[in-house]
């Protein structure tokens, strides 16, 4: 007789990922999705965000052309991502950014002259961030996200009422860094929000070619992490998913796919041209995040052309008086050696005496 052996074999474990959109990109909102904190003057506070965040952008870029800039990640194209997750973070909470997340920065309170003193290359400009609660950008690809699960940890074991935001590319996923931070996390249960900003691009590697994965999202799951996957052009939807991933940071992690798309070129080192088409560029313009929320806005009557107008100069104002105190920014030729360790060990001090002393820096 034979044994039966169908019986050996049984489903242990299943699991999907849920998608989330609530403003589309006709600019209409599924009200029952739509989060009661949300009312208008909030809807227009993101606006204007996004808006000042590209005009930061545009004028960035512009100097990086002009040699008034050093090398530089533009962000257009996913403010949303950007805006969305920063208004949904609390006062106490913390962030741990990329090289892109100057959005983020700007919610967060960091003085727009900071920011162009970093994006003409001096440090001094995010080296020292406790006022917004956040760490210094970090650019090497996912090296950012053991330090945040690090953290969180911290604020467990201190019983703080605190959660760490940090975002990653969809590149960055592939790394072994992503994955540790997802098992740490998930094993001890921190208060720690991972944010893949899937912008379709890891420099000239496309999406597809990153991972098999249906999702980006699912990557969580076999670290025993919750995952949701977020239309990333809809900051609505970006702001409710990070406020509930917030508010059950005390039971541990999530991770938040936001699927977006970058714009512009990877940094301004980057052609775009040279590996991607001008149709994919195209296709993706209609789902334009500030677009969206522009008809949403027009539609309630809650905006037009004059406050626009009204919006863009008091943008430029900010962005020109923010460049021009950037630029009358003066080093201090301690400060490359003053946030390098939380100590001055001999050797280090003998090296700041000695350019000192050089007067190499003028």
């Amino acid at each position: 007789m034979k044994a039966d052996c169908g019986s050996l074999i049984k489903k242990v474990y299943e699991a999907s990922v849920n998608y989330l959109q609530i403003l589309d990109e006709n600019g209409n909102v599924d009200a029952q999705l739509l989060p009661k904190e949300l009312d208008d003057r909030k809807i227009i506070e993101m606006y204007k965000f996004m808006c000042l965040a590209r005009a930061m952008d545009a004028k960035t870029l512009s100097m990086q052309r002009q040699g008034r800039a050093v090398t530089y990640g533009p962000l257009v194209g996913e403010e949303a991502t950007q805006i969305g997750s920063a208004c949904a973070m609390r006062k106490n909470d913390f962030f741990v950014p990329t090289f892109r997340q100057h959005g983020v920065y700007i919610v967060r309170g960091l003085p727009l002259d900071k920011f162009f003193i970093y994006a003409r290359g001096f440090e001094d400009g995010v080296s020292k961030t406790e006022n917004v609660g956040a760490t210094p950008e970090i650019v090497p690809v996912s090296t950012q996200l053991p330090h945040a699960a690090g953290i969180a940890y911290a604020k467990k074991f201190k019983k703080e009422d605190s959660a760490v935001i940090t975002y990653v590319g969809d590149g960055g996923t592939s790394e072994g860094d992503f994955y540790e931070t997802i098992n740490f996390a998930g094993l001890f249960k921190v208060p720690l929000v991972l944010i893949i900003e899937n912008n379709q691009w890891a420099i000239s590697v496309p999406r597809k070619r990153q991972s098999a994965a249906e999702t980006l999202a699912q990557k969580a799951i076999a670290g025993g992490v919750p995952c949701i996957q977020v239309d990333g052009n809809d900051v609505i939807a970006v702001y409710k998913a990070t406020a509930d991933a917030i508010s059950n940071a005390r039971n541990g992690p999530t991770v938040i796919e936001c699927v977006t798309y970058r714009m512009s070129m990877h940094t301004t080192a980057d052609d775009p041209t040279k590996y991607r088409s001008d149709s994919e560029v195209e296709a993706w313009k209609p789902k334009d995040p500030i677009l969206r929320v522009r008809k949403y806005l027009n539609r309630k009557n809650l905006w037009n052309d004059s406050l626009e107008q009204q919006m863009n100069d008091q943008n430029s104002k900010l962005v020109d008086d923010a460049v021009a105190k950037a630029e009358a920014f003066r080093m201090d030729p301690k400060a490359m050696f003053e946030n390098v360790y939380s100590f001055m060990p001999d050797v280090l001090k003998e090296e700041e005496d000695e350019a000192i002393s050089s007067n190499f820096w003028q």
